[in-house]
């Protein structure tokens, strides 16, 4: 705004150069739904390590096939994971401490999740608070210590000191909130409205007793892991935000998972349904797992894939956002020994793009031998080029083995892209790259909203997205020799009539032409003839 004018002099006015820097988004947060054996359920987790995951959620666990897949994701190259754990019964532990003095009462501490990881918590409760600074000063006696302490195979595996806490709510060590805030093992129970109210105020119980005395430690309520993860947790509601909907309470995931609940079982073909739905939903590929019956006979594994593929109802043009692989691999467990198994793919080929999108770039396809699939020992059915030749027009992508170079990805199409359907997003980089463009031209032209829709707004989207779009022509995403062969920005009257600036929109039109796999190289072979001099 022009200042105001009123002594002689000179005036500075900064004026906006009208550049908004538009900024790509990621491109394989991994999102994981399934079953683990401890961690928060029905809410998104951040990690992004395999330690991570064995932190908040246990790690590997025989009976959670989530466990494994994320395994094959940190194996193969991915970084940033969402999980999502789902549960179907399972009881939450919890310890009573009874209060000590009047009034009477009981202190209920609940494990911080659902599990038959929490039967294996116990605590133990000491007045030892004096200050070692003044050891003659008397003791507080609303004040005591409390040690929560978590077993595994009889060895501790955690420990958690509490010092110096109270029960009395106005303290600055008030437990209930030191618990909520520091531990992750208990919790102190709220009551129906959410609150610690009805937590009785005095302190509870010392451990020891007797003299010379004999400590007794609080011990857990034994809980189980509940039943099988069913088809109901994995769909969860789009209302209460539970199952797959949980993803909505996170801002970004680029892939996702669903493990199957049981090992050697599948993922329902009524959740990949709703899980495709969401993925357009959200911009996301789904990555989706073989069924088991594919690969349980190797002299019939062709003939099921290509008879089975339409009986997952995955078709239309939402499976322009689901890919899948074939076969399922072998890999030693270490949780029995380390003998061999059968695994799904998800979270290996989730890992796999991740690690070529770092390497080369998300409008390269997560193929060929450079795709190389670490961690595992064997595939569960050997494909050769004929079978591999069968599958691949059907829009089914092969994992194979080859001497030297060991087990690779070799398929990189769409669950749109059986060469009878003749699709624009055939090829899974392809489709990523739009996705990519999509999320972020979208949280990059947030400004536009409301600002006045007239020629200097279109300049300046022309400016910003071209800029956009040149930078990644420039790091090799697009198809062509010149940036005008590569792409276009379109934000005018053309675009933009005057019937729409009445109606407050304003159109931009952003064309790229996409970097399509070298599907099938042919090479031709002539002799040539002597040449006769005349």
């Amino acid at each position: 705004m022009p200042a105001t004018l009123s002594y002689p002099g000179v005036y500075v006015e900064e004026i906006p150069s009208g550049v908004r820097t538009i900024t790509g988004v990621a491109t394989s947060i991994t999102a994981f739904i399934g079953r683990a054996l401890r961690g928060p359920v029905d809410e998104p987790i951040i990690i992004n390590s395999f330690a991570d995951f064995e932190r908040r959620f246990g790690g590997l666990w025989v009976d959670g096939m989530l466990s494994y897949a994320v395994r094959g994701f940190y194996d193969n190259g991915g970084s940033q994971a969402v999980i999502v754990r789902v549960n179907n019964g399972a009881g939450t532990a919890a310890i009573t401490l009874p209060t000590a003095g009047s009034p009477s009462g009981s202190i209920f501490l609940d494990a911080s999740s659902p599990g038959a990881w929490g039967s294996n918590l116990s605590a133990l409760v000491d007045y030892n608070t004096a200050d070692p600074l003044n050891p003659s000063a008397p003791a507080d006696p609303e004040l005591f210590n409390l040690t929560l302490i978590e077993t595994v195979d009889g060895a501790i595996a955690t420990k958690e000191p509490f010092l110096g806490v109270s029960m009395n709510p106005s303290s600055r060590r008030y437990l209930p909130r030191v618990l909520e805030q520091s531990s992750q093992l208990m919790v102190v129970r709220k009551n129906s409205s959410g609150n610690w109210n009805d937590v009785p105020r005095g302190r509870p119980r010392s451990s020891s007793s007797g003299s010379p005395p004999v400590v007794t430690p609080y011990t857990a309520s034994a809980v189980t892991d509940g039943a099988d993860v069913g088809t109901a947790q994995f769909e969860g509601s789009p209302n209460l935000k539970t199952g797959i909907f949980a993803l909505a309470k996170t801002d970004l995931f680029n892939l996702l998972c669903i493990p199957p609940p049981t090992r050697g079982g599948d993922t329902a073909d009524s959740v990949y349904q709703k899980a495709m739905k969401y993925c357009v939903d959200r911009r996301a590929m789904l990555i989706v797992d073989p069924p088991a019956s594919w690969g349980a006979s190797p002299v019939t594994a062709v003939g099921k894939a290509m008879s089975g593929l339409g009986t997952l109802g995955l078709s239309g043009t939402d499976a322009r956002n689901a890919a899948l692989y074939f076969p399922r691999v072998v890999e030693p467990d270490p949780e029995r020994d380390n003998q061999l198994d059968t695994f799904v793919p998800s979270g290996i080929i989730a890992g796999i793009m991740a690690r070529t999108d770092t390497q080369r770039g998300v409008w390269k396809a997560p193929a060929g031998l450079d795709a190389g699939i670490n961690g595992i020992q064997a595939l569960q059915v050997n494909l050769n080029d004929a079978e591999n030749g069968q599958l691949n027009p059907l829009g089914i992508n092969c994992l194979r083995s080859f001497p030297i170079t060991g087990r690779v990805v070799w398929g990189s199409r769409t669950l749109r892209g059986a060469d009878q359907l003749a699709d624009e997003y055939k090829y899974v980089p392809v489709r990523r790259l739009a996705l990519y463009l999509e999320e972020s031209l979208y949280r990059g032209l947030q400004w536009v909203v409301f600002e006045p829709n007239d020629e200097p707004l279109w300049a300046q989207i022309r400016l910003n997205v071209g800029a956009f779009m040149q930078n990644l022509f420039r790091q090799g995403a697009f198809q062509g020799k010149t940036p005008r062969e590569a792409y276009f920005v379109k934000c005018d009257k053309e675009t933009t009539t005057q019937n729409d600036i009445n109606l407050g929109i304003v159109n931009i039109l952003v064309g790229f032409a996409p970097l399509k796999p070298a599907e099938f190289v042919v090479l031709k072979i002539q002799q040539m003839a002597g040449q006769i001099e005349t």
